[in-house]
């Protein structure tokens, strides 16, 4: 028997949105070692009058500790986060919906000359602001 293609669109769409999207996973999932040699995570923010917005940045991962540095814009959206502390995080194909953002100045030098030796581009992009280090952890609560 032949349905009418109106009667598999919503089956379809459910299955597509499945697919298609990470699955939001638990701390235990969080592995940084594994994921050292990822060029970029994406990080999820939520501002007033703007709503969500995912963002790719490049990482580092230093004492088994996933650590980023955010530019002037990006690091606007995460003080402004209404989530904050927490943000979303894309890894891997793997997707964490509430992971710790703690700002780590003590590690700015150490991100810093970590992201220049894993990414080439860095020369250039060294010399813009980058007001903002932070380090990533799974919410554990």
């Amino acid at each position: 028997m032949r349905y009418p293609a109106r009667m598999h669109t919503p089956h379809a769409l459910a299955l597509a949105t499945l697919l298609l999207c990470p699955l939001a996973h638990a701390a235990d999932d969080w592995t940084p070692e594994a994921w050292s040699q990822h060029d970029t995570l994406e990080l999820r923010t939520n501002v007033p009058g703007e709503g969500e917005y995912w963002f790719p940045v490049w990482l580092v991962v230093l004492d088994d500790q996933v650590y980023v540095r955010l530019g002037s814009k990006a690091a606007g959206r995460v003080e402004k986060n209404e989530t904050k502390p927490y943000l979303g995080v894309r890894i891997a194909g793997l997707q964490f919906d509430r992971v710790k953002e703690t700002p780590a100045p003590e590690m700015a030098d150490r991100v810093a000359a970590a992201i220049g030796d894993k990414y080439w581009s860095d020369v250039l992009l060294r010399w813009l602001d980058h007001p903002l280090t932070l380090r990533l952890e799974p919410d554990t609560e």
